[in-house]
């Protein structure tokens, strides 16, 4: 899942690397150094009163990470869950965060 891809905006010789993943047919890539790890879907508590793009939260070793939908935060229509589903555990701003993609 990982790649390497040109930097476009800084030097161009400058290569970083990316952890892509699939909404329907498109890919799209987060900066490895912002991923914490990858995992399979697992069952998410719902949060009562929750953004509806939050799906809920996961207990992830003791910390309790909100799980935030990509397709909806796409604007993309919702899919069934299956076996290629992952949920990417990601670092912004010092906030933990899992988002749920399609593969």
């Amino acid at each position: 899942m990982k790649n390497e891809m040109q930097a476009q905006p800084a030097d161009k010789d400058q290569k970083f690397k990316c952890v892509t993943f699939c909404l329907d047919d498109e890919t799209y890539g987060i900066n490895v150094l912002q991923v914490r790890e990858v995992l399979r879907m697992t069952d998410i508590a719902p949060v009562p009163g929750a953004p509806d793009k939050v799906l809920g939260v996961i207990n992830l070793r003791g910390s309790v990470v909100t799980v935030v939908d990509a397709r909806k935060s796409f604007r993309m229509a919702a899919r069934p869950v299956d076996e290629a589903a992952r949920i990417i555990v990601v670092e912004v701003d010092e906030h933990v965060v899992g988002l749920s993609v399609d593969a």
